[in-house]
């Protein structure tokens, strides 16, 4: 339970959409059908869906020049903070700004920008080591990896228990495209976290933080993922997504090595967009936590 979970919490908040989602749990529907069964107009009903859409619960298709609803979960599990997160454990945050990678290995599609606009010219990877990368609110990339060393601040005799990453992310291709997964992997210091699958590329309505020079058809905005690693595997979203735990990670080194990117054999080669703070709906940078005890 955090604070990333607020677009779910106020998406259930309304009667209208509650009806949208028991609609959907029986067929998809068009934005118009929906708008009829409502009993609104097409205008509010697209804000009502759109909003659903954000929080994740979720996705469009296309059929012909319509928009096609489906529902993108099957349940919502909410979990209250448990022992291991209460106040008697200590945490360590660390921000990680998008553009202060270590290592990259990125094929075109991709680029930077700042608040301003782009840095060097898109598609061109050698521009991943401009010195002005460092100001970098955004990234992306078709194929590869970055990787970021993040400080381990851990005070002698502190056990981590827990840690956490939470981003805002999203999947790349040209312009965008709802409907285009991406499976992004997850490593630290070598050891795979797992794997999730970004639904896709969004740019249905302008990102809440994105800077207004940025063309209206580029990537306006992710999903906000948070993951988690504790003693019983690595989860997302309620899911667990792999079998490492946090002592299969301690002790955990001075210097640890974020990765992030798209594998080789991925089965969903969708590239990567992160979004930090400055750009997409969520005002912050990537965020690690270290929770001991």
């Amino acid at each position: 339970m955090s604070d990333h979970s607020l677009p779910v919490y106020k998406a259930l908040s309304s009667p209208a959409r509650l009806k949208i989602i028991r609609l959907l749990a029986t067929k998809p529907y068009s934005i118009k059908e929906l708008s009829k069964k409502l009993g609104i107009s097409q205008t509010i009903t697209l804000r009502h869906v759109n909003q659903l859409r954000a929080a994740g619960l979720l996705k469009f298709t296309k059929e012909g020049k319509s928009k096609i609803s489906h529902l993108s979960v099957d349940d919502i599990k909410i979990q209250f903070p448990s022992q291991i997160q209460s106040s008697s454990l200590s945490s360590h945050q660390v921000d990680i700004p998008v553009g202060l990678y270590t290592d990259f290995k990125v094929e075109p599609t991709c680029g930077l920008a700042d608040l301003n606009g782009f840095i060097g010219k898109v598609d061109e990877p050698k521009y991943f080591m401009a010195p002005e990368r460092r100001n970098a609110r955004i990234i992306w990339f078709a194929k590869g990896y970055v990787e970021y060393e993040v400080g381990n601040f851990l005070e002698p005799g502190e056990q981590v228990q827990m840690l956490t990453l939470s981003a805002e992310m999203g999947s790349e291709i040209p312009m965008s495209n709802e409907d285009w997964p991406s499976d992004i992997t997850f490593t630290l210091d070598g050891k795979k976290l797992g794997t999730w699958t970004s639904p896709g590329d969004f740019a249905d309505t302008r990102g809440k933080f994105t800077p207004l020079w940025t063309p209206a058809k580029f990537n306006q905005y992710g999903t906000q993922v948070t993951l988690i690693v504790s003693h019983d595997g690595t989860w997302i979203a309620g899911q667990k997504i792999s079998s490492t735990t946090i002592d299969n990670l301690t002790p955990l080194p001075s210097r640890m090595k974020l990765r992030i990117g798209i594998a080789r054999d991925a089965q969903n080669q969708g590239g990567c967009t992160i979004f930090g703070k400055g750009f997409g709906n969520y005002d912050q940078e990537m965020r690690l936590t270290l929770y001991c005890s």
